[in-house]
């Protein structure tokens, strides 16, 4: 959900008219990295057909769906995942590429269509999102490579009429070292992939000792393109005969239009085509975007309040966001329980010292670079296309079958690279443009693309959830914690998608407070249900990058209470976890030695530090802060993050989400905030959403421990150590204990 270029610090739009010049069943061979899958390219044989179209009976075996040999010798490799900054092509073609014996930088990576074919993760969902590609789809993914090798090895044996055992390949070639020849795999690619696939029980993978890529810092493949402006993003798109359009969204999500007022004058304005009342927004198609948008602009649309048979979720016209969270700082129950050990009540009877403490965190937008955006075009033969920046393919294909009732096999849904994911593209109803595109484009019979205003997207947002934590724990009488217990009232993003509470606790509510490592006998972690007027959808890290603030901070005053110092005392209640107390010691030694403070910096400045960790997506993290004060507002000099995701694929792209994720987690720490005030949110731009400007970024020192788990994410893992460290260095350094985010509320002297 990912990416450390994919988000602006006071950046221009895009380009809005770029053409692409895509005619209808062009095939784009040879095109650059990012460019559009349009179909196989190569005329498929008849094993190829069976494979491409064919249900999977094991993941990952239909090679010639995945890869196609091109002559030159590269390899065109589908890539089931979406790309959006965070490097997931890259680490596919480093992890196929060992097994195939072919150089990554040979490769051309292309998001894959939808198709079962695709379905490679070890739990047999395909979206790109919760740290899951690598990591879930690994193993899958090498196999692949070692079956087009054997195939290659097979063709080769048939062109030299030797046997395969005779057969070794290196980068990019087949040998035969008794004769002393070998083909290149470009001199192979006519007839390898229409050879059977071998049976993948009798594919040996190399053993990692091996290893010529994996492990190692590529390049990354896209990052020519994307630094020259070559990379093709969904805004960028455009095919023959389209048409433009923009929207003009109700001002509270629910409302629909009562009358529009200018419709004859708008319809006369320069470059308009006509105007389209749509669910909830009112759409302008032109021959131009900005008259499109001019047009949007224009309208003057009475809007009526939801009636009872509204569908999506209505904001009522008193919304307030801090009056929400006063609401659910009021709530008293009922509550379910997410983790229960020991006996919580009694043994904070017993303690010697009861701590008590309420958290809560602020909503956030996404305010991704780049603004949703779809083109749609029905073709003669029936059939529905759709260009749409997401992270999950096969489920937004049977939405749109779904809602134009056309069967999956007529909707051909293209996925191009993503200007930044953080949760943004997944299925939220009235929070996504496809929709809109696909009734504008059946309605005027031409091709429409559709590009969401910074404004309206800012208004349609999903948010990150809010939550209100209240906090009780018991000290023994060496200040060491005996009891904890953490009750949350929120929502979480998946019960908000659900629009209900689910028979189980929604795990992304209380990720980050429930299975915390730490030694405390008695815990209790539970959630108040409390179902709010905001639609909610999912944010870098997810729970975690709020509930490891909530938490990590209270182990904080936990240890102030009792006397003790934080690194220590986590030392102390991991002392039974080896792979947590190596971490910590890592990040503590590459910080140059824990030192909380206060003390004097070199430059005169006061400072502190601040410790905090983090267990999300199978990987784990270590976060040390160092921070002062300038003018009243907290300044954060340094973070040091030890980060331990098992083994890892790539560590220069782990070195990059480490920063991006540093620089998400500090931006939301220190500024970022959701304000709704009478229904409406506060802002609509960047001008009023502040974000983290480079004048105020850390910087971030990054050790890689590898443990040898089982394999972890990556791309959210580094975020949510972030805000507590911080949180903490700022209460070492103030005395002033932070229990709310954003930092930007508070005042420091």
């Amino acid at each position: 959900m990912n990416a450390l270029f994919e988000r602006p610090l006071a950046l221009p739009d895009l380009p809005l008219d770029r053409p692409l010049n895509l005619s209808r069943r062009r095939f784009l061979a040879g095109s650059a990295i990012g460019a559009l899958v349009l179909g196989f390219g190569l005329p498929l044989g008849s094993a190829r057909v069976q494979a491409a179209t064919a249900a999977a009976d094991q993941r990952g075996t239909q090679v010639p769906a995945f890869l196609e040999l091109r002559p030159d010798g590269s390899v065109r490799l589908l890539c089931p995942f979406m790309e959006g900054g965070q490097g997931t092509h890259t680490a596919m073609a480093q992890i196929v590429g060992e097994e195939l014996d072919l150089d990554p930088a040979r490769f051309v990576v292309q998001s894959a269509p939808p198709g079962e074919a695709y379905v490679v993760m070890e739990n047999g969902m395909r979206i790109t999102g919760g740290s899951m590609s690598v990591r879930m789809s690994y193993p899958t993914m090498r196999r692949l490579g070692a079956l087009a090798r054997a195939m290659l090895l097979q063709a080769a044996a048939q062109k030299l009429t030797v046997p395969v055992g005779e057969l070794s390949t290196e980068p990019g070639k087949v040998l035969h070292a008794a004769s002393g020849r070998s083909l290149d795999y470009g001199e192979l690619a006519s007839g390898a992939l229409d050879l059977p696939v071998p049976d993948p029980s009798t594919v040996k993978l190399r053993d990692p000792s091996q290893f010529r890529w994996i492990g190692k810092p590529v390049r990354r493949l896209d990052a020519y393109d994307k630094s020259t402006g070559k990379a093709q993003y969904c805004i960028d798109i455009a095919v023959d005969d389209m048409l433009h359009a923009a929207v003009q969204h109700a001002p509270r999500l629910g409302m629909s239009v009562a009358s529009l007022r200018n419709e004859a004058q708008v319809k006369a304005m320069k470059g308009v085509h006509s105007v389209h009342v749509l669910p909830g927004a009112v759409a302008v198609v032109a021959e131009r975007w900005w008259h499109a948008k001019r047009g949007a602009e224009a309208v003057q649309a009475d809007w009526q309040e939801p009636g009872a048979d509204v569908k999506v979720r209505a904001m009522p016209a008193d919304f307030s966001s801090d009056a929400w969270r006063d609401h659910l700082a009021a709530q008293t129950g009922p509550s379910r329980d997410d983790e229960h050990e020991g006996d919580v009540a009694e043994a904070l009877k017993g303690a010697k010292t009861q701590v008590e403490a309420t958290y809560h965190n602020q909503y956030l937008n996404h305010a991704q670079l780049e603004p949703p955006s779809a083109l749609a075009r029905f073709n003669a033969d029936g059939s529905l296309e759709v260009w749409l920046p997401n992270q999950a393919p096969d489920m937004f294909r049977d939405d749109i079958a779904q809602r134009t009732g056309l069967a999956k096999e007529q909707i051909i849904l293209h996925s191009p690279l993503l200007g930044g994911f953080f949760g943004r593209h997944f299925l939220y109803e009235s929070a996504n443009p496809y929709p809109q595109a696909i009734a504008l484009a059946k309605a005027v019979g031409r091709p429409v693309k559709l590009i969401w205003t910074r404004e309206e997207e800012f208004l349609r947002d999903v948010l990150r959830p809010v939550a209100v934590v209240k906090f009780r724990a018991g000290l023994d009488d060496k200040g060491l914690p005996v009891a904890i217990e953490a009750i949350s009232a929120t929502e979480g993003p998946t019960e908000a998608l659900a629009g209900k509470q689910g028979e189980k606790i929604d795990p992304t509510a209380l990720e980050g407070l429930s299975g915390k490592a730490y030694a405390i006998a008695n815990k209790r972690i539970a959630q108040i249900y409390v179902k709010g007027p905001a639609m909610l959808g999912y944010w870098r890290s997810v729970g975690n990058s709020l509930n490891d603030f909530f938490y990590e901070s209270f182990i904080d005053e936990l240890a102030d209470k009792g006397g003790q110092d934080p690194f220590e005392l986590r030392l102390h209640l991991l002392r039974d976890n080896a792979r947590l107390t190596t971490l910590l010691k890592a990040v503590g030694e590459l910080s140059g030695g824990w030192k909380p403070g206060p003390f004097t910096a070199e430059d005169g400045s006061r400072r502190a530090r601040g410790v905090a960790m983090a267990s999300p997506f199978g990987s784990e993290a270590a976060v040390i802060a160092e921070v002062s004060l300038e003018n009243g507002q907290v300044k954060v000099h340094d973070i040091w993050q030890a980060i331990d995701p098992g083994s890892i694929v790539n560590p220069s792209i782990i070195e990059h989400q480490v920063n991006g994720a540093v620089a998400l987690g500090l931006s939301q720490t220190l500024v970022e905030e959701a304000v709704y005030v009478n229904g409406l949110p506060r802002a609509r731009n960047y001008d009023l959403y502040p974000i983290l400007p480079p004048s105020r970024m850390a910087r971030v020192h990054v050790r890689i421990v590898e443990s040898g788990a089982k394999m972890g994410g990556i791309g959210e893992p580094p975020l949510p150590a972030v805000a507590p460290a911080v949180a903490n260095a700022v209460a070492r350094l103030t005395g002033q204990r932070v229990r709310s985010l954003p930092l930007s509320r508070h005042t420091f002297a």
